[in-house]
């Protein structure tokens, strides 16, 4: 009998180490997870903006794209604000800067573009690294890339007849672009080293101040994204002689690439890729990914985007590393070749 109360006494404090045992690790499992499903939370209920870092001047094909998302991520995000950040200047570098120092929460991100592969190559020193200070999210898509003139100050309407302008007044006309070493300035050499044409080229600080310059005839022409200048080109104020692409502008396409026109060396168009702080983890980069992906699937952006000519087509976090390793190399190439180098 009082073997058999022993026996029934042990038992029961074996079942009761168990459940205490049981009770300590829920506790433990609760006090690891807590702290995170609670900033997440906070992030996304308590006022805490997801903040878009856009290394590009206001008004720039990328800004236009991204003010379009705008409220389509927010709502992919459960709700959550987005706050677009314009940090323009340098080729991106200091937009970009601001993306690698940012703390890796998830709060913040960065749409970066061609510029983010085409600085390490112009560039002596850089203050990150393109490829391994960032954690890519997602090759989002891309827009193509129009040559545009003044039509009061260049007559010209095709490749060919502006190639026969320039060559008969060799100097005397100027190209702008949105800022020294960026991929609108090698899309400019690169449309007028195939021209053969001696053009000076006026970089600016940002595709803002060069559009309303080409606007107002201080400078004759220059490469531009197509959402940036859509309404200029259809107003008549800029007329566009090519898309630098080898694929036709879906917004213009009665437009001839410069290919077709005789001029197969002219092959530049844009890219734009989410990439965010090192060091995200796998949750963080999966939910900005797939807000984004949802984002650009909305038929308002879905539309928008298709009005403005852009292609959207968001990758996988592994193929936008090895986009953006392959485009660095590729445009590295295109550098040398222009003999563009920055200080």
């Amino acid at each position: 009998m009082i073997e058999h109360e022993h026996k029934h006494i042990h038992k029961h404090r074996r079942h009761d180490l168990n459940d205490t045992q049981r009770r300590h690790w829920l506790k433990g499992a609760v006090a690891i997870a807590l702290p995170g499903l609670i900033a997440q939370a906070r992030a996304q209920t308590s006022g805490t903006p997801l903040r878009v870092i856009l290394p590009f001047g206001a008004g720039s094909g990328v800004d236009t794209i991204m003010r379009a998302t705008q409220g389509a991520l927010m709502k992919a995000l459960g709700g959550q604000a987005v706050v677009l950040e314009n940090l323009p200047g340098a080729g991106g570098i200091s937009g970009t800067q601001a993306i690698v120092r940012a703390k890796p929460d998830g709060n913040t991100i960065g749409i970066v573009s061609n510029n983010h592969a085409v600085n390490p190559a112009v560039y002596k020193r850089m203050p990150y690294d393109g490829l391994t200070d960032i954690t890519p999210i997602s090759v989002l898509g891309g827009s193509p890339f129009l040559f545009v003139v003044n039509p009061a100050k260049i007559a010209a309407r095709t490749a060919a007849e502006l190639q026969a302008l320039l060559k008969s007044k060799p100097g005397e006309f100027n190209y702008a672009s949105s800022g020294n070493g960026t991929i609108i300035h090698l899309a400019g050499e690169m449309v007028v080293d195939a021209l053969g044409a001696q053009v000076r080229h006026i970089p600016y600080k940002g595709v803002g101040h060069q559009i309303t310059d080409m606007i107002a005839g201080h400078v004759e022409m220059g490469v531009v994204a197509a959402p940036a200048v859509m309404a200029h080109i259809k107003s008549g104020t800029l007329h566009a002689i090519g898309v630098t692409g080898y694929d036709r502008a879906a917004s213009f396409p009665y437009l001839k690439t410069f290919a077709e026109q005789g001029f197969k060396d002219i092959n530049i168009s844009g890219w734009f890729a989410a990439v965010g702080p090192a060091d995200m983890t796998q949750d963080q980069v999966k939910r900005v990914h797939d807000a984004l992906t949802a984002a650009f699937k909305d038929p308002e952006v879905s539309a928008a985007m298709a009005r403005q000519g852009n292609t959207i087509n968001p990758g996988t976090p592994i193929e936008a590393l090895m986009f953006m390793r392959a485009e660095q190399a590729r445009l590295t190439l295109l550098a040398k070749k222009a003999d563009i180098k920055l200080d």
